[in-house]
């Protein structure tokens, strides 16, 4: 099985780069199993293609406008997630939008999606997440590991037995892979 962990987002405008924050988070809490990748897509639409073509489950994180009160963490689940991008803030929810059309036109889409969103609370020029998101970021990071150990995928914490360090986090815009 294969599965793509696809965080989204703006770091330079706040609670925008949420999606790319919660899986840094999982990247540096977690020893993830074979076949799980953990992409830091930033604000990339069409280059995501090849990464995702293919994949058993693609899970997002993002911040994802839904209606609910700001710092609201939501799940959605397949024909939801190209609902929401319907509705778009940001740009690179388009990107996303066109990459999972082009995979289904491919017969390459994902068999299943699922997004973990977080309501932003400000979408301000900053690098740091407003207090309200930082709040929740663990409450989402927990979300991503429901849905992996819901795959049946076994999630080892890291810890110095593993590796002197953590990781550092992924550049954006580029593939990383935990084995």
């Amino acid at each position: 099985m294969r599965v793509v962990v696809l965080g989204l987002g703006n770091i330079l405008l706040r609670d925008e780069g949420v999606g790319v924050r919660v899986v840094e988070a999982l990247a540096a809490r977690y020893i993830l199993p074979a076949g799980v990748e953990v992409v830091d897509g930033g604000t990339v639409g069409m280059d995501l293609l090849d990464t995702l073509a293919g994949c058993d489950h693609l899970l997002v994180c993002d911040a994802a406008q839904t209606g609910a009160p700001p710092a609201s963490v939501v799940k959605l689940a397949d024909a939801e997630v190209p609902a929401l991008f319907q509705t778009r803030f940001s740009p690179h929810q388009l990107g996303l939008a066109e990459v999972l059309a082009t995979l289904i036109l491919m017969e390459e889409a994902p068999s299943t999606i699922t997004l973990i969103g977080v309501v932003p609370a400000d979408l301000e020029l900053g690098t740091e997440l407003s207090p309200e998101v930082a709040a929740v970021v663990e409450q989402a990071l927990e979300c991503l590991a429901d849905v992996l150990r819901g795959l049946g995928l076994a999630l080892a914490p890291w810890s110095p037995a593993f590796s002197p360090s953590l990781p550092t986090p992924l550049p954006q815009g580029e593939r990383g892979v935990s084995a």
